[in-house]
């Protein structure tokens, strides 16, 4: 596996890799209409290039097939961190978020934190992560539940 930084031209294959994480890996944990609200199949690509350009992204690739990627602000904002189906468990969200925390501490940040689902939430706490509120998100007519989480580092 290897990590290498994102350019404005891996969007779709992001977006794809999204679409399938969440509709398979969060299966378990949203129903298909809260997993279609999260993802919709024809994705807003101008919104997700727009996002996407505003974060540092970190992508994992194994012979040139996407197998994850996170997406992070220089604030300590982990927006984003998503695998592929079949990478799942194979320690590729490990690699990126480890990697993403070592870069975020050279740039002296002293609190991480993010949004994480149901499925994301095990993942975050396992790093040190502490549930800071639960919070039930609407897309549309459809409600979700995340959890703020952040840690500290010293």
């Amino acid at each position: 596996m290897q990590l290498r930084e994102a350019i404005p031209a891996d969007a779709a294959a992001c977006v794809a890799l999204f679409t399938a994480s969440v509709h398979q890996l969060a299966a378990r944990h949203y129903n298909g209409e809260q997993r279609l609200a999260w993802a919709p199949p024809h994705a807003d690509m101008t919104f997700w290039q727009q996002h996407l350009a505003g974060l540092e992204v970190l992508l994992a690739e194994r012979e040139q097939s996407l197998l994850g990627f996170i997406g992070y602000a220089a604030d300590g904002h982990i927006d984003l961190l998503f695998c592929a189906p079949q990478a799942a468990r194979e320690g590729v969200a490990s690699a990126l978020y480890t990697t993403a925390e070592k870069r975020l501490r050279a740039l002296g940040q002293t609190r991480l934190y993010t949004e994480a689902s149901l499925l994301a939430k095990p993942f975050f706490l396992n790093r040190g992560f502490a549930v800071i509120e639960q919070e039930d998100v609407q897309r549309g007519d459809v409600s979700l539940r995340r959890y703020h989480m952040q840690k500290m580092l010293d």
